[in-house]
């Protein structure tokens, strides 16, 4: 299968972005989802990484995480629309502590070998949808509910993604660097 053939997003509609009514505790969890380091923003930042370094050899992989990015740019709007809905100001921050902690690059790792940067990715997605089915769990807005399932159906689409390159990449063939463009 080849990257122009993949489908970067579930075919399911996604639902309105709407709240029963404003809720800081809801806010709090939304905002985790565009600022923390397990967040929408991490992916997208990564993802751009990503396209970027592994342009060279490998095109379809750097192809392939640029798709993605702009889904999870979606997601990333769709959660700060949320937050902004149940009264939250929806800046790159979580405000899950005591006071808020302003999203960072730092958050990601960036590695420079083929192997862990799709590992990486996968465990990115993994984590995503683990915090999004435990919000499920909580928060009882059917609107906010539907919006983090239909997430989570992306999510997994990605890791069908991530794990067909691997298979096709990295299975049985070694290490590989990205280029010499991962420089300290």
């Amino acid at each position: 299968m080849s990257y122009s053939e993949f489908i970067y997003a579930d075919a399911l509609p996604y639902p309105p972005v709407e709240v029963c009514r404003p809720n800081p505790g809801y806010a709090m969890a939304i905002l985790s989802n565009i600022g923390a380091c397990n967040s929408e923003m991490s992916a997208v930042s990564l993802y751009f990484y990503n396209s970027i370094v592994a342009a060279e050899p490998y095109a379809e992989v750097a192809e392939c995480f640029h798709k993605v990015s702009m889904v999870e740019m979606h997601h990333l709007d769709i959660f700060g629309r949320l937050a902004y809905l149940l009264g939250a100001n929806p800046r790159l921050w979580d405000c899950s502590s005591r006071r808020p902690v302003y999203w960072t690059p730092g958050c990601n790792q960036y590695p420079c070998q083929l192997e862990p940067l799709l590992k990486n990715a996968i465990r990115g997605e993994e984590e995503a949808i683990a915090k999004y089915r435990k919000q499920t769990e909580w928060i009882e807005d059917p609107h906010i509910i539907a919006n983090l399932n239909r997430i989570i159906l992306d999510e997994e689409h990605h890791i069908r993604i991530f794990n067909t390159l691997y298979k096709k990449y990295v299975i049985g063939k070694g290490p590989h660097d990205i280029q010499g463009n991962c420089k300290k």
